[in-house]
């Protein structure tokens, strides 16, 4: 297999001239009036920052321009991983997920060893946290989304999910709505995993915003100790069959697969595809080819985002050295690929990196192609 880039690499959100300009964790989505839509977690300080917020862009001209980014999730709390999907004849689905008001100071502690200006920013962390009531927390902490039913126009009000995933739900070609995805842990300021509900589980979005439960991925231990499997990505193939892509955490930073012949009922045991460390998380994507592709950021050096490819719907991939893009080995805060099919059959792809070590993450686009 062979990877060739097409055009530049171009940066489609930022915010320069502010200090919150940093960016992650996008997904992307061919509207049904043909306009190319781009999420993200936008306007923060940084990786970890209180101030995150769930944003949009769009194209009308395939990619080459976009819009501003504009809010669509902004809760009080860190709007985090930005998911998209469409649905019926004009529906649209944003979503996000966020961390307790404890997890954002903890990760963001005041020292009297931070340098001064990490000092001054986790202060002003804290004194933006103390202005969060215990009421705002309970009303919004925890996977949310929004539904709209004009195409995007307009968004009902923040809903809640019992589980997250970076790209959010799927729709099936039945026109039912599927969001598989970790639980969203009650406990997860603790950082102790929750063998029993700390699961990916498969559950059915009702047009009323309510959701339904389906089934669960069976979990993963690896030399007798469970791992953490969380942020993963499904497709339907032609035939029905869902294929799941899942990151597995605690010493691994792997993909592993787990496929369901029933709608999300039952699902096989995950199995792994990627050594350790090999990357993710995943994003899958069906080309017209039939080439079935798993796009995942890869943070060993040199750093970047890789492809994998599969020819039989998944049965086997080919996990060479495929790399979409790769910064040269000076930051691993990347990843997070998402990708559609353009009309000629190239694979536009955004994700978030760096374009220097000590500089702020921004939204990028890399347009490509395979041959074998």
């Amino acid at each position: 297999m062979k990877i060739n880039l097409k055009g530049k690499l171009k940066t489609i959100m930022s915010n320069p001239e502010s200090k919150f300009n940093y960016f992650g964790w996008p997904s992307v989505a061919r509207l049904q009036n043909g306009k190319i839509a781009v999420v993200a977690s936008g306007y923060r300080l940084g990786h970890i920052c209180p101030f995150g917020k769930c944003v949009m862009a769009l194209s009308d001209d395939g990619g080459e321009s976009y819009t501003g980014a504009f809010p669509i999730i902004d809760t009080f709390l860190d709007d985090r991983d930005a998911g998209i999907c469409t649905f019926g004849e004009n529906g649209v689905i944003v979503s996000s997920f966020n961390n307790t008001r404890v997890q954002q100071r903890n990760w963001n502690p005041i020292s009297d060893e931070l340098n001064d200006f990490y000092f001054k920013r986790n202060t002003f962390y804290h004194a933006y946290l103390d202005t969060v009531t215990d009421e705002d927390e309970a009303k919004y902490w925890g996977s949310t989304f929004k539904m709209s039913f004009d195409g995007g126009k307009t968004f009902t009000k923040t809903l809640k999910s019992p589980v997250t995933s970076p790209h959010g739900p799927m729709t099936l070609k039945d026109g039912r709505i599927l969001w598989i995805g970790r639980t969203h842990d009650d406990n997860n300021d603790t950082g102790i995993l929750d063998i029993e509900n700390d699961r990916v589980k498969a559950y059915e979005i009702k047009l009323d915003g309510s959701m339904e439960y389906i089934g669960t991925i069976p979990p993963v231990y690896k030399n007798g100790e469970f791992r953490c499997s969380c942020e993963p990505h499904t497709i339907e193939l032609p035939d029905g069959t869902l294929i799941c892509h899942i990151r597995m955490e605690i010493n691994e930073f792997s993909v592993y697969q787990s496929i369901s012949k029933d709608g999300g009922k039952t699902w096989s045991d995950p199995e792994q595809l990627l050594e350790d460390f090999g990357g993710s998380p995943p994003h899958l994507l069906l080309h017209s080819s039939g080439t079935l592709i798993c796009t995942y950021g890869y943070r060993n050096e040199p750093f970047g985002v890789k492809a994998m490819f599969s020819k039989d719907m998944g049965q086997t991939w080919d996990t060479g050295e495929y790399f979409v893009y790769n910064n040269g080995g000076f930051s691993s805060d990347l990843g997070y690929p998402a990708s559609i099919e353009l009309d000629n059959g190239d694979i536009l792809t955004v994700f978030y990196a760096k374009d220097e070590a000590k500089g702020p993450a921004t939204i990028k686009q890399i347009i490509w192609n395979f041959e074998k």
